[in-house]
């Protein structure tokens, strides 16, 4: 896709971080917008902001996890503008600690956000681009599922994170494939960005309370916080910038989008374990204070 003024962008997660600056850069570019979050204040000033530079905006407080949700998300963008031509299945939230720590409310949070509203999201939304596409030959879709870096890496500490993202890249994969065979006009693309500073640390303060912890937080999970608060609080990178390379991504048609290109040599490195039979390699080789600091905190939970 190269030409986007005057074509419809869908976006989740578009009240901060990602989602926010690819509604801006999407704006600049002239484009409709369709906006979606669960943080209905963050979702109004992103509106409201946008409006007032003169963007045409619809939004709606949705929650992805919920499949009748992001159909009317998709109802009302077909009202309003009659066909979408950019997808982003963005809204992610995230937690941390050991794996076997994690409760099923952990579990269904993370999922249900991360990767269920990227189903959803799919599922709801290509059939209706593949209908514009048979009805107007000049159409041009694409679809961007973010993902992160931890859906290539498994960092420790992150185990619902990482599952769900492994299986977004997983899903935008075969959406990939699925796509070519049947000639649509439509691209994908799997965003897998590496730390960047937004408000993900902190997404627990939108937990559903049907799904909230109430329990104290473990020696684990209390250093994985710290550990992710720190992480992506060190990031160089901004939103924006991520904003613009994913659009530059789309214009080239580009499938995997990187935000980060020196992360990829960890790839390297677990795919050649991979290969080999060997155990997982360790995602923090390059950083051992952060092994460090995660094994000090769980070994002084058995003392």
């Amino acid at each position: 896709m190269e030409n986007f003024a005057g074509r419809v962008a869908v976006i989740t997660g578009a009240g901060s971080g990602l989602g926010r600056e690819f509604a801006n850069e999407a704006a600049r570019l002239g484009m409709k917008l369709v906006l979606a979050d669960v943080d209905a204040h963050a979702l109004e000033q992103a509106t409201d902001a946008l409006q007032a530079g003169g963007a045409d905006v619809l939004a709606m407080v949705c929650d992805v996890r919920k499949a009748a949700h992001v159909e009317e998300l998709a109802d009302a963008a077909m009202i309003r503008y009659g066909g979408v031509h950019l997808l982003f299945n963005n809204a992610g939230v995230g937690t941390a600690g050991l794996i076997w720590e994690h409760t099923e409310a952990d579990w269904e949070w993370v999922l249900g956000v991360n990767l269920w509203g990227v189903i959803h999201g799919v599922r709801v939304f290509t059939p209706l681009m593949l209908d514009a596409a048979r009805r107007d030959p000049g159409y041009e879709g694409h679809i961007v599922n973010t993902a992160s870096m931890a859906g290539l890496l498994v960092p420790p500490v992150m185990g619902p994170y990482n599952v769900s993202k492994h299986a977004v890249v997983a899903l935008s994969e075969t959406l990939y494939h699925d796509l070519r065979l049947v000639d649509a006009a439509i691209n994908a693309s799997v965003l897998c960005p590496y730390f960047v500073p937004t408000a993900i640390a902190h997404s627990a303060r939108h937990r559903p309370g049907d799904l909230r912890h109430d329990g104290p937080p473990t020696p684990s999970q209390q250093a994985g916080q710290a550990l992710l608060e720190q992480a992506v609080a060190s990031g160089k990178m901004t939103a924006a910038d991520v904003a613009r390379i994913t659009f530059d991504g789309i214009r080239r048609g580009d499938f995997y989008i990187f935000t980060h290109p020196q992360a990829l040599q960890g790839v390297v490195q677990r795919m050649e374990t991979i290969v080999h039979g060997l155990p997982p390699a360790d995602a923090y080789a390059a950083t051992p204070q952060f092994t460090a600091m995660l094994k000090a905190a769980v070994q002084g939970e058995g003392k």
